[in-house]
């Protein structure tokens, strides 16, 4: 028997897990002869994270989670659905919500799924999370984004995939909600420029397609419906961010509707985080809410191949100042004195990439 429809509904908690191996871009580019300098400078990429050889979507889902649960202060059995988004599930068949779930102690009385989407999995969970509680089904709802790195030796994607989780729990208990959401909206085509086939070990792009009509045509068509809908204008928002699978993609994009470079940098991680896939936009958000203000309006825009958009308007709410502090806060995770920098071969040993022949 649900709740009844619910007026206000918000994040509750939120928690990002970032590994701290590392791997820079002039130890790939060495490797395959390429040209470090045009990744750092055209695409603005510096490094990636990299996970370690017991890491995978699932165990980075559950750290997230938990930072998550206690920024909210809820125990994990109120948890009424826990979503993980992802391309890069651990198991072909076999859910990662349900590890997860049991990890938090979500179990046995919750809704459990596992959503794909290509980099805006992490987002369409959070999207039906939200929209459970909202409409009074349950207590409280858990969005998850997370991926490992997946790249073909020498493929610009080996630069930019990278690997982390954003875990995002929503509630509608006005003393409980840190960002508010007051409208979202999502933006759909079939424009297929990214793909992995069954049976493939790395996914395929459409090389410059990537960037329009898929990109930039999803990210500005879905930001600006968000905006005409909310009856705002880029100078509204406090802080803004969009997806990002490399560093000049996010920044155009902002650049082309007329929010500042101000705007975008708080949740911009490419440069030294890479793309994190479905969790790329949810950890900017993350980012975000460790320094928003009070008061302060967000916009976060999502983007996945084959394509889409979801776009959300968040405001911060005074909540914000008594639990950013109760979890590990994002930029400290990137800018760690404890990360790890690997060589070329530690790191494709962890990433599987050196396949045994049979004989």
């Amino acid at each position: 028997m649900g709740r009844g429809q619910i007026d206000r509904v918000g994040i509750v908690g939120y928690g990002a897990y970032i590994p701290r191996n590392r791997i820079k871009v002039e130890e790939i580019a060495k490797v395959w002869g390429a040209d470090a300098p045009s990744y750092k400078k055209g695409l603005m990429l510096q490094e990636k994270s990299v996970p370690g050889p017991d890491q995978d979507t699932i165990t980075m889902a559950v750290e997230a989670a938990r930072y998550a649960l206690k920024r909210a202060g809820v125990g994990g059995q109120k948890v009424g659905a826990v979503y993980v988004g992802s391309e890069s599930h651990p198991y072909a068949v076999k859910p990662s919500g349900t590890t997860v779930a049991e990890a938090i102690g979500a179990v046995p009385d919750c809704h459990c799924a596992d959503f794909e989407f290509a980099c805006k999995a992490g987002s369409e969970g959070m999207f039906v999370a939200m929209g459970l509680v909202k409409s009074g089904e349950i207590e409280y709802g858990l969005g998850i984004g997370a991926d490992t790195s997946q790249g073909a030796p020498g493929d610009a994607l080996e630069y930019s995939a990278s690997a982390g989780a954003a875990a995002f729990l929503f509630g509608d208990k006005q003393e409980q909600i840190i960002a508010e959401c007051h409208f979202t909206h999502s933006y759909m085509t079939d424009t297929p420029d990214f793909w992995r086939r069954e049976y493939q070990f790395y996914p395929r792009h459409a090389s410059r397609f990537t960037g329009e009509p898929a990109y930039f045509k999803h990210s500005l068509g879905c930001s600006q419906a968000l905006m005409k809908k909310a009856g705002m204008k880029p100078k509204d928002f406090a802080h803004v961010v969009f997806h990002q699978p490399n560093g000049k993609f996010p920044m155009n994009v902002g650049l082309m509707q007329g929010f500042t470079r101000e705007q975008i940098v708080t949740g911009w991680l490419s440069p030294t985080l890479g793309n994190t896939y479905s969790g790329a936009s949810p950890i900017g958000l993350t980012a975000i809410l460790d320094v928003a203000k009070p008061g302060e309006w967000i916009m976060m825009v999502s983007y996945g191949s084959g394509a889409g958009s979801d776009g959300f308007v968040w405001k911060v709410t005074e909540r914000i100042n008594a639990v950013r502090d109760l979890a590990p806060r994002t930029r400290a995770q990137l800018d760690s004195n404890r990360k790890k920098y690997l060589d070329y071969g530690t790191y494709a040993k962890f990433r599987g990439k050196i396949k045994k022949l049979a004989h």
